[in-house]
């Protein structure tokens, strides 16, 4: 309540007026939503979660959290998940969600051919739709909320230059089953190349990239051993997703010393293996918000139709052995390793 006492500049109080109607647009919205007791549908497409401490936890847990708080107004949320090694089950898990005809959907556009038929369904239907993780360009996505993957794989090629002699010779290894078609690797992947081509043209013979699919799980070693045996010592080795424990497993079961190690996100594994030396570099995003800020972006634009921001890029963190304990999740009381 503003009282009309003394003299007031017009424009300031017009300013003043304005900021206290903004003020109480949204709980008036809040207010007529809890009165009506109508049920707001949204769906969630993301990654399955192999085991507990997998990278796609972490969203889904910043999902539940914004799920609990938003349930008094009348949202429920879906949960569908799919195979990273299979785009068929992306494609059935998309299907059911267009069947059951939500007001929004969160998506991980992982698979990019998939994602693509996708999201032009729910264009088709005037679905809005929010991308998390990955992003994918002129889809007219309600918004995208995660990491700059391009960045991202920019980001690592400069500390493998700046930690590496000039002739070092660099590893690319890709988990998972075509990597053309998956968006954020490929992303990473396209990055990397992209600084060393700024460079020179040597710097790009000395770049090798290969894939290591799901059905090769079992002999991944022996793949490795053959390309280190064809492109003959490795100094680096870049990996574009959260698997980068699994490289450093084998370099300690080879015994192979002295190679500059640098992977992606800070999952309980890849956190050891900063803690034992065998990781230099790990680059990491903010998972859960990503989860938690979709969520609520969807919320914000079909509930409190409040204008929503279409590019949304969370942080692009280094962590090393040295700043692993000031992360919340991996400080000395939660980690319990010296």
């Amino acid at each position: 309540m503003i009282h009309n006492r003394g003299e007031v500049n017009p424009e300031t109080r017009d300013k003043i007026l304005k900021i206290l109607e903004e003020l109480d647009y949204r709980p008036n919205i809040l207010a007529s939503t809890l009165a009506s007791k109508k049920t707001h549908r949204f769906a969630v497409l993301i990654p399955d979660v192999p085991y507990p401490d997998a990278y796609w936890s972490k969203p889904l847990l910043g999902i539940s959290e914004a799920a609990a708080e938003l349930q008094q107004y009348g949202v429920t949320i879906d949960v569908h998940q799919f195979s990273q090694n299979d785009p068929s089950s992306f494609d059935k898990k998309a299907k059911v969600i267009l069947n059951n005809k939500p007001e929004g959907v969160v998506l991980a556009p992982f698979f990019f051919r998939e994602s693509n038929e996708f999201v032009a369904k729910l264009n088709e239907h005037k679905i809005p739709f929010v991308f998390i993780d990955s992003n994918i360009q002129d889809s007219k996505k309600l918004c995208f909320i995660g990491q700059n993957s391009f960045q991202s794989g920019m980001l690592a090629a400069k500390l493998f230059d700046l930690s590496l002699p000039k002739d070092a010779t660099i590893l690319i290894i890709h988990f998972g089953k075509g990597l053309e078609n998956q968006n954020h690797p490929k992303q990473r992947e396209k990055g990397f190349y992209n600084y060393f081509n700024s460079k020179t043209e040597e710097s790009q013979e000395k770049l090798h990239t290969i894939e290591i699919s799901s059905s090769d799980d079992q002999n991944y070693y022996s793949i490795i051993d053959a390309e280190i045996k064809k492109i003959g010592q490795v100094d680096g080795i870049f990996v574009t997703n959260s698997q980068v424990y699994r490289i450093a497993e084998y370099l300690i079961l080879r015994n192979i010393q002295h190679v500059r190690l640098i992977g992606h996100d800070l999952i309980r594994q890849n956190a050891e293996s900063l803690k034992n030396g065998t990781v230099d570099f790990l680059i990491c995003q903010r998972p859960e918000e990503q989860g938690h800020q979709a969520v609520q972006t969807l919320f914000d634009h079909i509930i409190l139709k409040k204008p929503v921001r279409t590019d949304n890029y969370t942080s692009i963190d280094i962590v090393t052995k040295e700043n692993l304990d000031y992360y919340k999740e991996f400080n000395q009381s939660n980690y319990g390793t010296n």
